[in-house]
């Protein structure tokens, strides 16, 4: 059988970043408890002129670059952070990036888990017609009411893939536990801009659709936990993917070691909750910071409130250590520009009326940003020639 996976992967995120030491002195709280507590060090934040689109074709132009558009017959663009109740973001990603009109272009929304959605459907479609490719983009902005209890877990970020035959990194098993079930954790209402949420109810549905998943998973034939070396689980915040580790390894009876992920927590400590993106930049930390996994297993848990689990694997590809690109999160994420916190609560409070024209300020250096509004309509522009 052909093998289908995740040929390229790249991210990208937003132009600020906050840093949760300055958040929890002006809370009068002590930093441990954002940093130890949740695991998380600093959030990224989208300028007045970047959003999702602008994040998640930022995080596809480097695979385009390098792969080129050929091929391309379907993009998904799985968010939760939806900008339109009717157009898919991923139709304004489309044509900035310049794809070939000969394509199908869907929005996908559950919560966080969206972008999983969107693989295994990219990896369906390709498994039918191998000579065809499929872009995914999982682009998220995480954001809570100010000093409410998921304020330090805000975050801004895009992870972009390109799912083929014969993979470069990540061969998708075919085997997929799921879990559903109807649980009123975390929503946000179409009068709102920030999200509603039950912590501890939140907790317990992600651990609850963990176990689920993992016992569906081996009814079907899915690889035995002593056949998985890596682990690489949805992350609200880091301290959450520890927690399900520690419930899988009482679940199963096997001694999971927590070195299993600690690799993939490394670009979600600095971005934030990315939502749908933040297990596929747990899956990006991993391939950049773990030296030896060719030929690993890596078993993958996708959550999203409300709330459906899926747990599935994946083998990392020979020679998926060429296809990289070697420190290039890293630069990303030292080009953000640190924001004040007074300037930090001013644009988290700004509201862009949808029924006047405006004007977006150019902050962004990312390749593409949000001009504003003309005629009601969004507009997107690129920032430089590439």
């Amino acid at each position: 059988m052909t093998a289908i996976g995740i040929h390229d992967l790249s991210l990208a995120t937003a132009h600020h970043v906050v840093d949760l030491g300055d958040l929890a002195t002006a809370a009068d709280v002590d930093p441990a408890k954002y940093r130890v507590g949740l695991g998380q060090d600093r959030f990224s934040l989208p300028s007045a002129d970047e959003d999702i689109v602008t994040m998640g074709a930022s995080a596809a132009l480097p695979i385009l670059e390098r792969h080129g558009r050929d091929g391309i017959r379907t993009v998904f663009f799985a968010t939760e952070s939806g900008i339109d109740q009717s157009k898919s973001g991923g139709m304004f990603a489309h044509g900035l990036l310049g794809l070939d009109p000969r394509a199908r272009v869907v929005e996908i929304k559950q919560a966080c888990y969206g972008a999983t959605a969107a693989l295994q459907a990219a990896v369906a479609l390709v498994a039918r017609a191998p000579g065809e490719r499929a872009l995914v983009i999982a682009s998220d902005v995480a954001r809570y009411d100010l000093d409410s209890p998921g304020e330090p877990t805000q975050g801004a970020g895009a992870v972009a893939m390109l799912v083929t035959a014969d993979p470069a990194l990540v061969e998708i098993e075919p085997v997929s536990g799921l879990n559903a079930a109807d649980v009123d954790d975390f929503w946000r209402p179409n009068d709102r801009t920030t999200a509603v949420v039950d912590g501890g109810l939140s907790m317990k549905a992600y651990l609850d659709a963990l176990t689920g998943a993992w016992d569906d998973f081996r009814a079907r034939g899915g690889a035995p936990i002593d056949e998985i070396d890596r682990f690489c689980a949805h992350q609200p915040f880091t301290k959450m993917a520890r927690k399900a580790l520690a419930r899988l390894a009482r679940h199963t009876g096997a001694d999971l070691d927590d070195a299993m992920q600690e690799a993939t927590f490394a670009y979600n400590r600095e971005i934030g909750n990315a939502y749908t993106a933040s297990i596929y930049a747990g899956l990006a930390a991993l391939l950049d910071g773990d030296a030896d996994l060719a030929g690993r297993r890596i078993g993958f848990f996708s959550y999203g409130s409300g709330a459906i689990g899926e747990f599935f694997t994946g083998v990392v590809r020979p020679g998926y250590a060429d296809h990289l690109r070697p420190g290039a999160v890293a630069a990303e994420l030292e080009a953000r520009e640190p924001i004040s916190l007074a300037d930090y609560r001013a644009l988290h409070a700004a509201v862009s009326p949808s029924d006047e024209d405006s004007e977006t300020p150019r902050v962004t250096r990312a390749p593409f940003r949000f001009a504003g509004l003309r005629g009601r309509a969004r507009q997107y522009e690129r920032t430089e020639t590439r």
